[in-house]
């Protein structure tokens, strides 16, 4: 079964709404790139390290989860483990790079 994905565009729209409406937003890069640029409010957890911290997840229960990486593709797999687990999670197509590109260009690419 296909992972949803959330466009850019519809996501800035979502956190643009008041705080108790927002996605969580889970960075599944490293700490390196999280520390370079990353949406503001996310947590991270990088994707090697998400069946070793599967208690933190359980925050997440019951809220809906917007999985984030570079390009979108750890992504997919982040939000297919999330969803594995009974979470509302959907990945952010294009990862931070195209959030930049299509919705907020101060964001440093790499």
């Amino acid at each position: 079964m296909p992972i949803p994905e959330i466009e850019p565009s519809t996501l800035a729209t979502q956190l643009s709404g008041p705080p108790e409406s927002r996605p969580v937003l889970l960075d599944v890069r490293f700490p390196h790139e999280h520390a370079y640029v990353a949406l503001p409010d996310s947590v991270l957890i990088p994707l090697p390290e998400l069946d070793e911290r599967t208690e933190e997840l359980e925050a997440f229960r019951g809220k809906p989860v917007v999985v984030y990486c570079h390009h979108g593709v750890r992504s997919l797999h982040g939000a297919a483990f999330l969803r594995s687990r009974g979470l509302e999670a959907v990945s952010l197509r294009g990862g931070i790079d195209l959030y930049s590109l299509a919705v907020d260009p101060r964001l440093p690419r790499y």
